[in-house]
């Protein structure tokens, strides 16, 4: 059974990547399932991604139930409408526009209304010389 989470982990990752350079295919949700994965499969990999420099950040806070940055929440928001819109014009079927909309509906409520907001702190700006 660890094997098959291993691969299914890997297999995650490497849609996770793909999704950053696709618009409509999600990079988050991989990457969660690739670390849901590996935490069942291999102590190693779960390690390495959460310590990965660019994804590591995100999901420790996400599996600690902190939460993600409120700018990455209005990213990801903008760049989820702007590709379903786009996807929207472009399918001349009604109830696959219907679905896609719903889809969007779902997504946005949960993270807006259930996952929560990482506060950073404030960087302080250095005095001013006189």
């Amino acid at each position: 059974m660890r094997l098959f989470y291993n691969i299914a982990g890997v297999l995650a990752v490497i849609l996770g990547i793909l999704g950053i350079f696709l618009p409509l295919l999600p990079t988050t949700p991989f990457l969660l399932l690739a670390s849901a994965c590996f935490a069942r499969g291999s102590e190693r990999l779960h390690r390495w991604l959460l310590s990965h420099r660019v994804f590591g950040a995100y999901l420790r806070n996400f599996e600690e139930g902190r939460g993600i940055p409120l700018k990455a929440k209005v990213v990801a928001t903008a760049l989820l409408w702007l590709s379903l819109l786009g996807a929207m014009r472009r399918v001349d079927h009604l109830g696959l526009q219907a679905l896609l909309l719903a889809t969007g509906i779902g997504v946005s409520t949960y993270m807006w209304r259930y996952l929560p907001t990482l506060r950073l702190p404030r960087q302080e700006k250095p005095p001013h010389e006189a």
